[in-house]
Order: structure tokens, then sequence, then C-alpha cells
């Protein structure tokens, strides 16, 4: 007898926790965009809401005024990430297919991650990287499991910026928790 309710008790162990982590993603997840965002914005450096300066000659070089420093750096308008090293040297650059709804320009932490979960249009997703809120939609960079980086429906509300398996990868194993992102036009 004893050693069933010892079971007992690790299964009921198992399952507080696993709902108490779940409940704390809900809530991570769900947090009004204004209300995420207002403690961290006097931390962060200031990044202008109108779109940088580019290479032209080099349209995949790092953007001047995306910041200085260890850094994940996102154009929402060229839908490219660049992960840029503390000496500022760009460690990788690659494309990306942006969700339907796009993060505001700002500086922001790397907030949460999941290495597997359903995205907000059904679709199972891994190498989760979460950094802000946008219109009541989690906004992160993902890899789709089946490797596909079709574009969103439309119609669907989703923030999920979606990268190829190598760049979700890479993604994954530089920008953990409190790494800056960085959102530029």
């Amino acid at each position: 007898m004893a050693g069933s309710s010892s079971g007992i008790v690790a299964g009921l162990t198992v399952t507080a926790v696993a709902t108490v982590g779940f409940l704390a993603y809900q809530a991570s997840a769900n947090v009004p965009a204004g209300l995420e965002t207002t403690a961290r914005a006097s931390a962060a450096p200031a990044v202008s809401a109108s779109k940088v300066p580019r290479d032209r000659k080099n349209p995949q070089a790092l953007p001047a005024g995306s910041g200085t420093g260890e850094r994940v750096v996102y154009s929402v308008d060229d839908d490219r990430v660049w992960l840029v090293a503390k000496n500022n040297k760009v460690n990788r650059t690659f494309k990306v297919t942006p969700g339907t709804v796009d993060p505001p320009t700002g500086s922001y932490p790397v907030t949460s991650r999941s290495n597997a979960i359903t995205g907000t249009d059904g679709t199972p997703i891994q190498h989760v990287v979460r950094f802000t809120n946008a219109d009541n939609v989690a906004i992160g960079f993902s890899v789709a499991v089946s490797g596909a980086t079709d574009e969103p429906d439309p119609m669907t509300k989703s923030g999920g910026i979606r990268e190829s398996p190598e760049d979700g990868k890479a993604m994954w194993e530089f920008a953990t928790i409190g790494q800056s992102v960085v959102v530029i036009r």
C-alpha cells in the first residue's frame, strides 16, 4: 500500500507542476502589449520607428541604426533577421516568413521559450523564442515541425515569425531568456 501511495503522490506532483507551467505560459502569452512593454521601454535603447538606412550595394548587411552589442535584429519591412555578436559582427542572417501581426519597432528582451508547442494557427512548432505581444498575440520566432515556411492564413491572427529548421536552431541557441531583440522597419 505504501508503494502505491507514493506513486499517487508523485503523479499528483507531476500534474501540479505541469499545470503551473502551462498557466505561467498562458499568462505570459496573453499579457496585453502596453502592459508588457511599458516597464522595459525605459531600459531599452531607442530604435527609430522610421526605416533605418540600408547598404544598397549589400542588402544583407546589418542596417545602421539597429543598436549595438549582442542582439537579434529583425526587420519587419525586409523579413530578415541578423544574429549579432557582442563585437557587432553578424554571426548569421536569414530570411523569415512573418505572421499576420507585426511587432512594433523597439528593443525587447526574450521573455519566454518553448521547445515544442502548437502555434496559434494550429501548426506544431518548435524552437519558439518569444519577445513581445501585439494586438493580443504573442510575437516570436519559431520553426514549423514540418519545416514549412508557408505564408500564414491572413484570416488568422498569428505572431509567429517562421524560420527554416537550420535558422531556427541557430536562433534557439543564440536567443536565450533576456537576449535583446531589436525590431526595425
